[in-house]
């Protein structure tokens, strides 16, 4: 049956849960896309921030299609030899020692949500039940990751709440002291750099303040950089620009497969103590593709020149996107985050804006309190920055000559 809702005869049959956008996309190179009618945008959402090489990397399509040719899936019942790889690589270059892999962010919550419980259980604690969180944030879709966010819109028609997860208002200190301190806590879950939320980023020092006062208290800490980890803030996670904040437990993703589906939870040794064999598991998670990509993906983004270059790039968008804000203070109210995750708080709604940066073949990602976000491949070079910053200018312009119609 067509409504409403499904217009386009060729959507009837896909569950109506996503706002999309009227571009169909056909192909993709670098930080270019391209539509069913050959019209090129600029990239700057990179599947929310998973591209994080760019549209059709080439050392990543050499990975997939060399590893295609012998084997694609055998479950977790075998050892799989790329899971042990990755592992090693991403234990060397963390805190970690020790992973479980998904085969998205979502799943990566999950498994560090239950690691965080099994812990205290383990500890012959298990009253620490209790898991925080901050008000806007986005930690994934499924029933446990949205009760650990809190965003009303994404709670709200699915039944009761889910016990014991609780949120906390950024910014207010004296409230988290009081949640760390309390003997049922058993973990703080955060972005160091909120995505979706808003676009914030914890300063370094209370990351570092955090780190302290749950060691102190026995309570474990969760990052959640699935959006905001694997490079996208010019050191491999973003929690590394902070001194000696290492978690109990981290989750990545996104970024992690370039594009292919791939999610990590990272955790010590120490915390991990409960997920004894039976208590988790995934069919196909670490698959061998997954693992063959994800190995690529990782090597590439974890060279010191990847890095530098997100950060040589990141600052010269950030000093542009300033001039610009200057500029059109109409229209641009504010700039976030940190590296390549760019928020830009707007006057005009973000919806429309968005579309006006479409009209301009600009593709930017919405976010909550009403910002647009830019999260390019962390390839992008700066002439493709300028370029972004030039398509960005004329949609200023139009929401400007919208407003004043």
């Amino acid at each position: 049956m067509t409504t409403a809702a499904t217009a386009n005869p060729l959507s009837d049959h896909i569950m109506g849960v996503y706002n999309r956008a009227p571009l169909a996309v056909a192909r993709g190179e670098g930080v270019r896309l391209w539509d069913v009618n050959g019209e090129a945008y600029l990239d700057c959402v990179a599947g929310i921030a998973t591209n994080g090489l760019g549209h059709c990397n080439p050392v990543l399509v050499e990975a997939l299609k060399a590893q295609a040719d012998k084997v694609w899936h055998v479950s977790n019942i075998f050892r799989i030899p790329g899971q042990e790889e990755l592992a090693g690589r991403l234990c060397e270059e963390t805190f970690a020692d020790v992973v479980f892999f998904t085969n998205s962010g979502t799943e990566a919550i999950e498994c560090a949500l239950k690691t965080a419980r099994k812990y205290h259980t383990a500890n012959g604690n298990p009253q620490r039940v209790v898991i925080y969180g901050f008000d806007g944030s986005f930690h994934g879709r499924s029933y446990a990751a949205i009760n650990a966010a809190g965003n009303p819109g994404y709670v709200e028609g699915f039944g009761p709440r889910i016990p014991n997860y609780e949120q906390l208002k950024w910014g207010d200190h004296d409230a988290l002291k009081a949640a760390i301190a309390d003997p049922t806590t058993a973990a703080i879950i955060v972005e160091p750099v909120q995505g979706e939320g808003g676009a914030r980023a914890m300063p370094e020092h209370c990351l570092s303040d955090l780190r302290r006062l749950t060691r102190e208290h026995g309570v474990l800490v969760i990052f959640d950089e699935v959006q905001c980890g694997m490079g996208r803030t010019g050191r491999l996670f973003a929690h590394d620009w902070a001194e000696d904040a290492a978690p109990d437990i981290m989750c990545v993703a996104k970024a992690l497969g370039g594009g292919f589906p791939v999610g990590a939870c990272l955790a010590s040794a120490e915390a991990a103590k409960g997920m004894t064999v039976g208590v988790h598991g995934s069919t196909f998670g670490g698959n061998p593709l997954a693992m063959a990509v994800g190995i690529a993906a990782f090597n590439e983004i974890a060279k010191p020149e990847t890095l530098q270059h997100v950060r040589d790039v990141a600052g010269y968008f950030v000093q542009q996107l300033s001039g610009l804000k200057d500029r059109f203070p109409d229209v641009i109210s504010e700039i976030r985050g940190k590296g390549l995750l760019i928020g830009l708080k707007l006057i005009p709604n973000n919806r429309e804006f968005m579309a006006l940066a479409r009209d301009q073949h600009l593709l930017v990602a919405g976010g909550g309190d009403n910002l647009v976000r830019l999260l390019p491949s962390l390839l992008i070079t700066q002439d493709e920055a300028r370029e972004a910053v030039e398509r960005l200018e004329k949609a200023c312009e139009a929401a400007r000559a919208k407003a004043a119609a």
